[in-house]
């Protein structure tokens, strides 16, 4: 029997104003095993560590029960402090009777009993704990970028001037992303690329940074510090090395009919072209999809022109294969589709855009030459409509529940841009709420009110009808007059919601990292480690993580790259010991945990296995522990009850069970 230490803490009035910590230590100390039980106000606290310190050497304890907030919390906290005064970590148990009692009851007794259960199933599994000893696994010092972004761009800088390898692997022709897209930026109003491009560069000039464009990560297997991952690079049919960026071949290319994704299909683009001019790598990329060449065999009018040489038909994908210690996740976003407003006349009309479609059109390097104009006939518009939060903050299942947090922001810069250089130009902006929560942020807004005479009324738009005339009948409510509103407008603007790029639940599920239910990667703690994923050794880096705009992008690029340097520094990590193990006399060799191990742990050999005398030849499981995360699925898939986990055995689940329904 071990001789275990109860501390409950009363977390100042956290779990104290719920539970009677009294009286939970009063009945706990009378639990088989239990020889020393105690209450103290903060257990977190220097005072409250060392007062754990002092019974386990004074009562000479073998195990530990903390009767506090969650794990995930101060469970490390509390086992350093057991280590300290002689005992195994791993002999400490955390019975959270915060997250799990006092903070989801209302009632002082209900939550007495509750915290009594859980602090004797915690008991009952320390009675049955062993002291565990954690490896040692080495760490490959290069992390791998997932996304050419500028959260991407600015993670990969950061990582490579503190001296380590750095991969961008991004799955378009051109690093830069959506920011590249822009025209201006808030709240300075200054130019992207202008911002965009010197990053750009620095990045393919950097020593210590490769960029993979035109590439997917295909396969990633390992762990914290020993990633092993697939990179595709994808056929651009140009050989990169040869290629001077001349842009002969795009300008002879006869197949120009195709849309111009950079240019939200805006204008049409050649089968063979670069992005944008800024793009980095300047290199074309043929789109096998429209080439003549690829189509019919018949054209090749590009390998032709091409004075250098570069175009390369019979290029096939390729596999590189590389190794890497942390992976920083910056796979961006973009904007949802439309098809489910059809009350706004998207599909109907030219004349209704979306705010990206309207960054593009103010662009100089965008289909209009960055004149505003009507995409129906070419004139320029006399009054322009914005409408927010299509999408956004919706009650229904057609758009998402959150604020996509940048539209207020970005519909006050199109309105005074707009203003600024077509004054005869009246703006009309229907909007919820405004929402400016950040620096400087009010002013500019107040600046669009002000300065620039925009026109703000809050209230929804109904619907958008087109009219004969060509102009638009925007119909609305203006709540603070309590009116209805019939606005005709010459081109109509929607401020719609943005989601996490389409890529990152695969990702996600490669990386075995958390997702939301809108698909946003989920931090590890949202306040202690929020640019962590709860995957040891993944981080998140910008928008895939939630909506936010490009400071907060490149403060939380820098943050997680803060965060793998401090990985990559490490020679050596200790590896948890809570691992799985498989009893050979048990095991039947039928492969069922290795076919749901998600981390590729579980291997089989042929063994001499001992049966009761009896020496046979057996197909058994073997688990390396380096790579085994004690997830715990191997357990539960396992027919014969051979595999079991470390520190969470089936003989101690079941203990816990027991004393819970005591």
């Amino acid at each position: 029997m071990q001789r275990i230490g109860v501390f409950v803490c009363h977390c100042g009035s956290n779990i104290a104003a719920t539970v009677d910590v009294k009286k939970v230590v009063e009945i706990i100390a009378k639990e088989p095993g239990v020889v020393h039980a105690e209450d103290y106000q903060y257990m977190c606290s220097e005072a409250g560590q060392s007062r754990i310190q002092e019974a386990i050497r004074e009562k000479n304890l073998t195990g530990v029960v903390v009767c506090s907030c969650s794990p995930r919390m101060h469970e490390a906290t509390f086992r350093k402090a057991a280590e300290k005064a002689g005992l195994n970590p791993y002999m400490v148990e955390i019975a959270n009777i915060r997250e799990h009692c006092s903070w989801i009851h209302k009632d002082m007794q209900e939550a007495t009993e509750k915290a009594v259960i859980l602090a004797r199933a915690a008991v009952a599994k320390v009675n049955l704990n062993a002291p565990l000893q954690p490896g040692e696994s080495q760490v490959t010092k290069r992390a791998l970028i997932i996304g050419g972004g500028i959260a991407g761009i600015q993670t990969a800088l950061d990582i490579a001037d503190a001296g380590y390898e750095v991969d961008i692997v991004e799955k378009t022709p051109s690093i830069g992303g959506r920011m590249s897209q822009l025209d201006k930026t808030f709240p300075t109003l200054d130019c992207s690329a202008c911002i965009l491009t010197p990053k750009m560069v620095e990045a393919a000039a950097h020593e210590k940074i490769n960029i993979y464009t035109y590439s997917e990560v295909e396969k990633v297997a390992g762990f914290v510090g020993d990633f092993t991952v697939d990179i595709r690079k994808k056929a651009r049919s140009v050989n990169m090395d040869k290629c001077t960026g001349c842009g002969v071949c795009q300008e002879k290319c006869p197949s120009k009919k195709i849309p111009n994704e950079f240019n939200r299909g805006l204008n049409n683009r050649s089968a063979i072209y670069t992005p944008f001019a800024q793009a980095i790598p300047n290199v074309p990329v043929i789109d096998r999809e429209h080439c003549l060449k690829f189509k019919t065999g018949k054209c090749g009018v590009c390998s032709k022109v091409c004075q250098a040489g570069a175009i390369d038909y019979d290029q096939q994908d390729e596999i590189v294969t590389q190794k890497y210690g942390a992976i920083v996740v910056a796979t961006g976003f973009d904007t949802i589709k439309l098809d489910k407003y059809d009350e706004y006349a998207y599909s109907q009309s030219k004349d209704v855009i979306t705010s990206l479609e309207l960054e593009r059109i103010m662009n100089a390097a965008g289909p209009t030459k960055g004149h505003l104009e009507r995409l129906s006939d070419g004139k320029a518009p006399k009054e322009i409509v914005f409408i927010q939060c299509v999408g956004s903050r919706c009650s229904d299942d057609r758009g998402k529940p959150y604020c996509s947090k940048i539209c207020c922001m970005y519909t006050a810069k199109h309105a005074m841009l707009i203003r600024d250089k077509y004054p005869d130009t009246n703006v009309t902006v229907f909007y919820i709420d405004v929402r400016t929560p950040g620096k400087n942020f009010d002013e500019f807004y107040r600046r669009a009110v002000e300065q620039y005479s925009v026109n703000y009324i809050k209230g929804q738009v109904g619907k958008v009808i087109p009219q004969p005339d060509g102009t638009l009948l925007v119909q609305g409510s203006d709540l603070l007059d309590n009116k209805q509103i019939f606005k005709k407008a010459d081109m109509v603007v929607l401020a719609t919601a943005i989601e996490p790029n389409p890529d990152v639940r695969k990702i996600a599920t490669m990386l075995t990292a958390s997702i939301d239910t809108n698909n946003f990667l989920t931090e590890a703690h949202a306040k202690l480690r929020p640019v962590e994923s709860p995957t040891a050794g993944i981080f998140l880096s910008g928008v895939c993580q939630g909506p936010k705009d490009i400071p907060e992008t490149v403060a939380q690029a820098g943050a997680a790259a803060v965060k793998a340097i401090g990985l990559l520094a490490k020679d050596k990590l200790t590896t948890n010991p809570c691992t799985a193990r498989s009893d050979e006399l048990l095991c039947n060799g039928c492969s069922t945990c290795a076919n749901v191990c998600p981390y590729g742990a579980i291997s089989y050999e042929e063994k001499q296995v001992n049966d009761h005398g009896i020496r046979e030849t057996r197909r058994v499981a073997v688990v390396n522990t380096a790579l085994c995360q004690g997830c715990g699925a191997c357990t539960v898939a396992c027919p014969s009850g051979a595999m079991d986990l470390q520190g969470f055995s089936n003989r101690q689940i079941i203990a816990e069970v027991d004393a819970i329904c005591r």
